[in-house]
């Protein structure tokens, strides 16, 4: 369904969206412009990053062999034993000093001013796992006892921006609350906020572990207390009962088949198929074989978290930084992103790993760009190689970008992919204008 058909007589061009992305200043928010408010802050990010080590006993700085957690494993209550919990028990806000803290501004921005949505998914990771301390309440645990649980990112289902509006001298607030629960994991729900205006929101599902991180732990059961919270429980139940099912591993419909097969016909040559290679690129657009880059990086022990592996918002900002430089490269015009969908940890990274991350982009339309970006770990003993993320990104560029064509059927298939997840990025935008337009909200 497109963008017309979602709005009826308001007809809005797919090439037109990116100005649309304004009218979302308020697409994030709860049901009727209501936020879900307690009143508790958490400082400073820095802060936050200060009480989850407290929280759960580890030695602040480095070591190679860390300090054994198995003692705590006889403080791991049962499912039975944790008391219902509300989404305003974990309800937080935290704060990025960009106003007043020139140090960390620096840290924050690119070379042109712009702030790096790199960052800012980052501290938004932290904020999750912090979140999930809050939500955690063991009625049973003796004071002073470490809480004996580690919570390790599964999966960022979606984070959405509106960059464009963000400036970088003004302070940030992030914001969220624990919106579902299973036995043993929990969607987050967090946001970001400048000026008082929301900008961004990202879905994160973390799980619990015990102690000594080989094992689940269980979570309190998340009753909303209010018509609110039952709202966005319900959504949030939606989300995870969509989520079973990745874009990428879904088979090509028929009409996709049809849309693979024009592909092909549009690039043959002029004499047809043939055992040599004939292909033809069409004018204004770029083979996919000739769009990837490619990079190495290795992370240090002030990349890790309190599990001593490597921090999942650290290798977030660096799949944005190297799907950024892609996209720039490959448009020669100043982007935005706009979108971060279905990140998975399939695999957590040791801390004396190198990790290499692969771009690529597979999919145009007017003034979008969608790349698909892998993160492989390298052991630095062994050397062996594994896949431990794969991120899906939407950017926005000012004018329209040359279309990018698969040359085999494996590149085809990413190339569907890409046009799926552009296609969910672009249906979310348009159901969000439509329920903004019936709330009233201006």
């Amino acid at each position: 369904m497109n963008l017309s058909q979602h709005l009826g007589r308001r007809v809005i061009a797919v090439r037109h969206l990116c100005p649309q992305l304004g009218a979302l200043r308020h697409r994030f928010a709860e049901r009727g412009g209501d936020q879900l408010e307690s009143g508790h802050s958490s400082g400073t990010m820095a802060d936050v990053a200060k009480k989850i080590r407290e929280h759960v006993g580890v030695e602040a700085g480095y070591h190679i062999i860390p300090k054994s957690r198995e003692g705590l494993l006889k403080f791991q209550p049962k499912q039975d034993e944790l008391p219902n919990r509300s989404m305003v028990d974990s309800y937080t806000t935290a704060k990025v000093l960009l106003e007043t803290d020139a140090v960390m501004r620096q840290r924050f921005v690119y070379g042109r001013g712009l702030l790096r949505m790199g960052r800012i998914i980052e501290e938004l990771d932290l904020l999750a796992v912090w979140i999930c301390h809050l939500h955690i309440h063991l009625p049973n645990l003796p004071e002073g006892v470490p809480l004996p649980y580690t919570f390790i990112t599964l999966l960022v289902d979606h984070a959405h921006f509106l960059q464009e509006e963000f400036i970088a001298d003004a302070d940030v607030s992030l914001s969220g609350h624990v919106s579902w629960t299973d036995k043993s994991s929990m969607e987050v729900t967090a946001y970001v906020r400048q000026n008082g205006m929301l900008l961004a929101k990202g879905i994160f599902v973390v799980e619990a572990r015990n102690a000594v991180n080989n094992g689940p732990a269980p979570v309190n059961p998340l009753v909303p207390a209010t018509k609110l919270e039952e709202s966005l429980y319900q959504e949030a139940q939606k989300r995870r009962a969509n989520a079973t099912t990745r874009l990428e591993s879904q088979q090509p419909t028929k009409e996709e088949q049809q849309l693979m097969y024009e592909l092909f016909t549009r690039t043959k040559g002029a004499d047809g198929p043939s055992p040599s290679d004939m292909s033809t690129l069409p004018p204004n657009s770029r083979w996919m074989s000739k769009w990837r880059r490619r990079t190495l990086v290795h992370p240090f022990p002030e990349n890790r978290n309190e599990s001593n592996t490597i921090f999942g918002g650290f290798i977030i900002r660096k799949a944005i930084e190297i799907s950024y430089m892609t996209v720039s490269l490959y448009t020669n015009q100043r982007c935005m992103i706009r979108s971060i969908a279905d990140v998975t940890f399939t695999h957590s990274i040791p801390v004396h790993s190198y990790i290499k991350l692969k771009a690529y982009v597979v999919f145009t339309h007017k003034n979008f760009i969608q790349l698909l970006t892998v993160v492989n770990a390298i052991g630095s003993n062994s050397f062996e190689e594994r896949r431990c993320n794969v991120l899906h990104l939407t950017y926005s560029c000012s004018n329209v970008v040359p279309e990018i064509l698969p040359r085999s059927y494996h590149e085809a298939l990413w190339y569907l992919t890409g046009r799926r997840y552009f296609n969910r990025f672009r249906d979310s935008v348009s159901h969000d204008i439509v329920n903004e337009a019936k709330r009233g909200i201006k």
